[in-house]
């Protein structure tokens, strides 16, 4: 089945050429109402992305992803390997909250908030603009030859970029190590953590790369999300849009001419400038309709605007608007489906506040040393041995801490020199410990305890352990 000729744009990517090469995008610098308001978002964005990792909150990082680790921090709360189902639920919100926002919005999230358009278009982009010009004077320069004038330009971006790229790596680390850890590696110096020293100059290339050769590519091509977006969008979703009806009227688009009555001669209010095409990061022609390359920056909204604004027309010949707003002029409404994903997220969000509210901050594991039978003791008494495991997820010691036996009467024995001792603020405190229960408080061959873990005399957490002893015969 062949592809309509108005559709043939979609069998093809805009940034590559015919022959299969990279068609290099040379964006006009944005200006407008919408790209003023992007930057003061941008760079409160910029500031969170940069000090999250620095910020701590009751002795916690407020952002932490230590993957090797399984340690995470989410606003400030620590999520240990035991809590990892509490982190799950809080990433499935991250994907609802992100899906919703596209079905209603289309992709705001990768014009306005997505870290790989900010760097961009508000960092990389901004410089190479100061030193290198406009597009005009950008795509010149690709095509000069090596004079002194292009390696200057040329270098002085590559030593911007490359140093900028070091500074997000060690943000990007600092994500992943911790902070802390990424402070005491740096001020004992390079050779003595050569791991630290591999990972960071790894990662400066990522971002070098990223940021100075792949750019608009990683929206387009490694980005699944334009792709999510075609199976999310329909014709009620609000993106930004090409209001066709107005721009086309009945014998399409014309080249503005001073004093013509374009309305009497049924022309429509594009006067095919290109202005929003070479405004475009991503190389589109937004008048063809909505595509997965459009990353909803705005900055063809502004160029538009600016272009009805000198001749004369209303603005809004681009704008946030959904299909069916340009065609029959219906205002957006809440879908079921939006509805639908709203209650799910409220749902997921209420279990996770609900968990949160539940969870303690000391966690405790008691098991039957493996391999390991009950002992006969005198007077009748059955002895047990186990290991312990105590989390701390807080950011102070647990100090004064002791076990009791709560379902039995017996006797519980730590193997060390006192029976109470310290949890390490964010730590883990491990040992062995014996219970010894008389056998006439036992039920069979397997018996089911409880154990009270006291930080002095105030009970902060219970476990249940399994207590092996003779099995009964009736």
């Amino acid at each position: 089945m062949e592809t309509p000729e108005n559709e043939v744009f979609r069998d093809s990517i805009g940034t590559i050429t015919e022959d299969g090469k990279r068609a290099w995008v040379f964006p006009k610098k944005p200006n407008g109402k919408f790209y003023e308001y992007r930057k003061y978002v941008s760079y409160f964005l910029l500031a969170f992305l940069i000090l999250s990792p620095f910020i701590k909150i009751n002795g916690n990082q407020f952002l932490m992803f230590n993957v090797l680790e399984r340690r995470f921090n989410i606003f400030g709360f620590p999520f240990w390997p035991q809590d990892f189902h509490l982190f799950v639920i809080s990433m499935i919100i991250g994907v609802v909250f992100i899906t919703l926002f596209t079905v209603a919005f289309g992709r705001i999230f990768c014009g306005w908030i997505c870290p790989q358009t900010i760097f961009m278009e508000m960092v990389f982009r901004r410089i190479e603009y100061w030193i290198e010009g406009d597009r005009n004077k950008q795509r010149k320069l690709a095509r000069q030859k090596w004079d002194a004038e292009k390696i200057r330009k040329k270098g002085l971006k590559f030593i911007i970029f490359a140093l900028i790229s070091f500074i997000i790596a060690n943000v990007f680390l600092a994500y992943l190590i911790s902070s802390d850890k990424l402070i005491e590696h740096i001020s004992e110096g390079p050779l003595e953590n050569i791991s630290t020293l591999i990972s960071l100059l790894i990662f400066t290339a990522v971002f070098y790369f990223v940021f100075a050769w792949f750019r608009e590519q990683v929206c387009i091509i490694a980005c699944p999300y334009g792709r999510l977006q075609g199976a999310l969008l329909d014709n009620k979703s609000i993106v930004v849009a090409y209001d066709y009806k107005r721009g086309e009227a009945e014998n399409g688009r014309k080249k503005f001419r001073k004093n013509e009555d374009r309305e009497a001669l049924g022309f429509g209010d594009c006067i095919d400038c290109l202005q929003c095409v070479h405004v475009c990061p991503t190389g589109i022609d937004i008048r063809n309709g909505t595509q997965l390359e459009c990353v909803n920056c705005t900055a063809c909204i502004d160029e538009c605007d600016h272009i009805m604004e000198s001749i004369n027309l209303p603005k809004g010949l681009i704008r946030y608007a959904s299909e069916e707003n340009i065609e029959n002029n219906t205002p957006f409404k809440l879908t079921p489906r939006i509805k639908g994903y709203i209650a799910v997220l409220a749902i997921l969000t209420g279990l996770l506040i609900g968990m949160l509210f539940l969870r303690n901050d000391v966690e405790a594991n008691v098991l039957r040393l493996p391999g390991q039978l009950y002992e006969h003791k005198e007077n009748n008494i059955i002895s047990n041995v186990f290991t312990y495991k105590l989390v701390n997820k807080t950011s102070e010691n647990i100090e004064d801490v002791s076990f009791k036996l709560m379902s039995h009467k017996g006797e519980l024995k730590l193997v060390s020199t006192s029976d109470d001792f310290i949890v390490p603020s964010q730590g883990i405190a491990e040992g062995t410990l014996f219970i010894e229960i008389n056998n006439s408080a036992l039920t069979g061959d397997r018996n089911k305890i409880k154990i009270g873990v006291y930080k002095g005399d105030k009970l902060i957490e219970t476990t249940t352990a399994n207590f092996l002893g003779p099995r009964s015969f009736k």
